[in-house]
């Protein structure tokens, strides 16, 4: 800053006529009663606005005003101002420059403010202002526990030699015991920090490698530290109730967690490989609960149908994915949907992920033979109206399944298939006759997953060549239409994503698709699956949400190409003209009116 001048907000205010002396004299009053600054509470009662009270301040001190959301910040030069002063200063340190220091502060006319970071920070400051509410977003993304990971990991590790194995009889010392446990914790709430719904614990052989699944894609961090994944691992396993002495075979725990007043649930799975054991920890929110179908992302034309079977009497009802597509949340919501007292609902599942009121939720044990088969056969001794299996893994559940929906049970399970069509055929390959399959299942929902664009840096893109060619295929029109992407800013870690949305596909069982089931006439069945009224692929839900800007043309190839086992990817010059003749042979063939 050029000039240190102690500035009365409220007198600068009436000055530029954005506010008059009554509306100050209110606002002194409220703050007063609040405590907070005068700015908070002027923008509090909506007296001015914080883009106005910004710019006023940047042209008042002859300071830049920065958009914290699109500024690349330096991790490295966030943590030379720690949390707890950077938030009482209201201050964040964004860049190092060599012989300074670029600072942001959401009031850079705070002298006692200036006066304290100058003092703290190792070299001079150069001020620019930012937004508090930016500045508060920025603190819960960059103010994360990878420096207290790393920090408890090198005092762990200086307990040990590199070489020296934790003794499991002896346990761990009360004081490395503290430092684990710490350490744990620090690692839980990073990830939660960054709404991560996957730990990896992953030992390598001179460091460990810890990494979360943020938004399905994996990310990072780094622990030179290697010699501490015992530790960690035997910590975990005492969680769990695991067998600690046991480290050559696959083993799965659960356990629970409070982080940040939030329950917590942790599926805990771990797996010999060379150099140790993996660990992966799946992380279940109790406290935001099941989500409702709206939730899910399924359009309302389609829970309208889907409504529909969920309300026959009998029948069996699928959803299908692959690992993560989301099916346990659209079968948790469907149960929400059905928790009626007059409904005895019984699942069957592996494991329980949430728990809820007035159903009766098995847990399977495979190795006290409580399969997924012995308990479905129970089950419908249990006189229930709704039975909701976890997964169709073998020949006897399918069968039991079927045979239970065939005689006035309604059944709700998944299995794992590209799409809804090829579901019934996956069943008969299971061993189901085709004319048990015809009569009992109602219908199928397939479904995946696709990333959002960032709300706060979406921007309008026009389509690369590759996807202009792959989109001619589809409609000559389309390769000149705007389309959307994330810039990448602050608030998506400059991915240029935030958040999944559900992509979704439902196929009703009608008279003449089971007809040709019963027929074992597969052929016949995909053709009238494909043109059955209302039926429209996953490709056709993922590229309408591209037109309407909520995801990417990336995403959508992605998900093509997934649905399609890799036959569907975006065609380069060079195979232009065979992938346009293989084209009406394809099974993800669509045109722009579909969409309509």
């Amino acid at each position: 800053m050029n000039q240190r001048v102690k500035l009365r907000l409220g007198d600068l205010l009436i000055q530029n006529g954005l506010i008059n002396e009554e509306q100050l004299q209110q606002a002194l009053s409220e703050q007063r009663q609040s405590g907070r600054k005068l700015g908070a509470t002027l923008i509090s009662m909506q007296l001015v606005t914080e883009t106005q009270l910004l710019s006023l301040l940047s042209q008042h001190l002859n300071v830049p005003l920065i958009d914290l959301d699109n500024q690349r910040v330096d991790n490295n030069a966030v943590r030379l101002l720690p949390e707890i002063q950077a938030r009482r200063y209201r201050a964040i340190v964004i860049e190092d420059k060599g012989n300074t220091l670029l600072v942001g502060m959401s009031d850079p006319a705070d002298i006692n403010a200036l006066d304290e970071l100058s003092a703290k920070l190792p070299k001079p400051i150069e001020v620019v202002v930012v937004s508090e509410t930016q500045l508060f977003a920025a603190y819960e993304n960059y103010y994360r526990k990878t420096e207290e990971i790393a920090s408890f990991a090198q005092e762990l590790a200086d307990e040990y030699e590199d070489d020296v194995e934790f003794q499991l009889d002896a346990g761990i010392g009360d004081e490395q015991d503290n430092v684990v446990a710490k350490l744990l914790q620090s690692i839980f709430e990073d990830a939660v920090l960054a709404k991560a719904s996957d730990i990896h614990i992953e030992p390598d052989e001179n460091q460990l490698r810890i990494r979360q699944r943020v938004d399905g894609v994996l990310q990072e961090n780094i622990i030179p530290e290697g010699n501490i994944a015992s530790a960690l691992i035997l910590r975990l396993k005492l969680m769990c109730n695991m067998d600690i002495s046991e480290r050559r075979l696959p083993q799965d725990g659960r356990t629970r967690i409070v982080v940040k007043h939030h329950p917590i649930d942790v599926r805990v799975s771990t797996m010999p490989v060379h150099g140790g054991e993996s660990v992966v920890m799946r992380l279940l929110d109790q406290s935001q609960g099941v989500l409702s179908l709206e939730q899910t992302g399924m359009p309302a034309e389609m829970i309208t149908r889907f409504r529909a079977l969920l309300h026959r009497p009998h029948g069996m009802i699928l959803v299908t994915g692959p690992t993560g597509s989301g099916k346990t949340t659209t079968l948790y919501g469907s149960l929400t949907e059905l928790n009626k007292p007059e409904n005895k609902i019984i699942t069957v599942e592996d494991p329980v992920e949430y728990r809820l009121t007035r159903i009766n939720q098995v847990q399977v044990n495979p190795k006290i033979d409580l399969t997924f088969a012995s308990v479905l056969r129970t089950s419908l001794r249990q006189d229930p109206d709704i039975l909701m299996v976890g997964e169709m893994r073998d020949q006897e559940t399918v069968q039991i399944g079927l045979r239970g929906a065939l005689t006035g049970h309604l059944v709700l399970s998944t299995l794992h298939t590209n799409d809804a069509i090829s579901s019934a055929i996956r069943l008969i390959d299971m061993g189901a006759p085709s004319y048990l399959v015809a009569s009992s299942l109602k219908g199928v929902v397939a479904q995946r997953l696709v990333r959002k664009i960032c709300d706060a840096c979406i921007q309008d893109t026009q389509a690369s060549n590759e996807h202009k060619i792959w989109l001619h295929q589809i409609e000559p029109e389309l390769s000149h239409y705007s389309f959307k992407k994330g810039r990448g800013c602050q608030r998506c870690n400059f991915t240029g994503y935030r958040g999944r949305i559900g992509v979704f596909e439902l196929l009703e069982f009608t008279e003449p698709l089971m007809d040709a089931l019963k027929g074992d006439d597969t052929a016949r069945f995909t053709a009238i699956a494909k043109s059955a009224k209302g039926f429209k692929p996953l490709a056709h839900a993922a590229f309408a949400y591209a037109k309407a800007g909520l995801t990417t043309l990336d995403e959508v190839l992605k998900l093509v190409e997934m649905v399609s086992d890799g036959k569907a990817h975006a065609p380069t010059e060079d195979n232009h003209l065979a992938a346009s003749n293989d084209k009406a042979e394809s099974s993800s063939d669509w045109r722009l009116e579909d969409l309509d």
